[in-house]
């Protein structure tokens, strides 16, 4: 069931244990083969795909386009909202929903800036309403076992712009994809340092990071089909209820 679609009439006759799911995303740079929107169209298609297989279990709400792109703003056309702004829009949706009885949330994201930021919004709620569901993940969570095994360059997870995400919009939207000028970029610090915080514009060259030469649209569909069928999973868990329990 997709909010933006129906009325309030129909959301009213909703069954309140039904999971309102939220995409996130971005639009931000993706290099010079791939579009600003990149973050926000492969979390909406899987989030559209999963509605798709749980239509009564699901409330798809419109994709939380404008994400924590702070990082990417050196490159023109990136667009980004402030950490408290991104995290007061998401906390606002579904503090918009739980007066109308809805209790379970689940927020898939397409975008790494925003991992962070989910999690904090995710906790707040959390604190707030501590008998009501809320999670979040990246949908390339869910596909990360098969998505390893499908990639030939050197990096087996995602990274941006790269193998796995480049293949992912040659599956789902090839019209945006300039494969003329897929090329593979990412710069290493030289001595090795871990847990440093960079911009895009330090660490490439022209704002992709990774090995999107070796992508195609079959690695795509996999991955997407992978990733779909984990959340799918994932929600409908969620939807039947789940206790903790001893290993």
């Amino acid at each position: 069931m997709k909010l933006a679609e129906m009325t309030w009439q129909d959301v009213d006759a909703l069954r309140r244990q039904t999971v309102v799911l939220i995409p996130t995303g971005s639009l931000e740079q993706h290099g010079p083969h791939l579009p600003l929107f990149t973050d926000s169209i492969l979390a909406t298609a899987v989030a559209e795909a999963v509605e798709a297989k749980l239509k009564d279990k699901v409330l798809l709400t419109p994709t939380l386009w404008l994400g924590a792109s702070a990082h990417h703003l050196k490159f023109p056309g990136t667009l980004t909202a402030s950490f408290d702004a991104y995290i007061r829009s998401l906390t606002d949706v579904a503090e918009s929903l739980i007066p109308h009885g809805f209790e379970r949330f689940f927020v898939v994201n397409g975008h790494g800036g925003n991992s962070e930021p989910n999690g904090l919004a995710m906790r707040q709620l959390k604190a707030k309403y501590p008998h009501y569901w809320f999670g979040h993940s990246g949908y390339y969570t869910f596909a990360e076992e098969v998505a390893a095994g499908l990639l030939e360059g050197p990096a087996k997870s995602i990274q941006h712009a790269c193998e796995a995400e480049t293949s992912l919009m040659m599956h789902v939207r090839p019209n945006l994809v300039r494969e003329g000028k897929i090329r593979d970029d990412g710069l290493k610090p030289d001595p090795e340092v871990k847990g440093m915080v960079s911009h895009f514009d330090e660490v490439t060259e022209q704002g992709s990071l990774g090995f999107a030469s070796f992508s195609s649209k079959e690695k795509g569909r996999l991955i997407f089909e992978a990733a779909v069928a984990g959340v799918a999973s994932n929600l409908e868990a969620i939807y039947d209820g789940y206790v903790f329990a001893s290993p």
